[in-house]
């Protein structure tokens, strides 16, 4: 232990300095002669912050990769490319989804996805982690 009492002085400064912090969710100490209570309130509740910052990254990682794919593709045509995109839009989005799960959202047939799949893998651009059941997609 540094001193007694340091602490309230860093948490007081590390909740101050969040994005969605304002005054009325100030932590609360309490203390009497048998207990001491620190309530902390959820300084993302009701907001959709985190939802916003998660749809840019997805969001950034499919322009990434769609100029990785023209880059190492060249050959794909517009249809494809966008066929490709979407693959990655959705394992960004949900990386455990499955290849059937993917054809049915594609509406394209089994080998159809499987090319996607393994061209993609082929150029490095998404990897499979883990077992073929329960495993997830990872996009480089």
């Amino acid at each position: 232990m540094e001193r007694r009492g340091s602490g309230f002085k860093k948490i007081l400064a590390d909740y101050e300095g969040q994005v969605e912090f304002d005054e009325t969710k100030m932590p609360v100490f309490e203390a009497d002669n048998d207990d001491f209570t620190l309530t902390l309130y959820n300084l993302n509740y009701g907001t959709n912050y985190a939802t916003q910052v998660n749809e840019n990254v997805i969001e950034n990682v499919i322009e990434i990769s769609e100029e990785k794919i023209k880059k190492l593709m060249p050959e794909y045509s517009k249809k494809k490319l966008a066929k490709a995109c979407e693959i990655l839009k959705m394992i960004s989005e949900t990386p455990n989804i499955s290849i059937d799960e993917l054809r049915i959202a594609l509406d394209v047939t089994d080998r159809t996805i499987a090319r996607y799949i393994s061209e993609l893998k082929d150029k490095d651009i998404i990897e499979r982690k883990g077992p073929d059941n329960g495993g997830e997609w990872k996009i480089k």
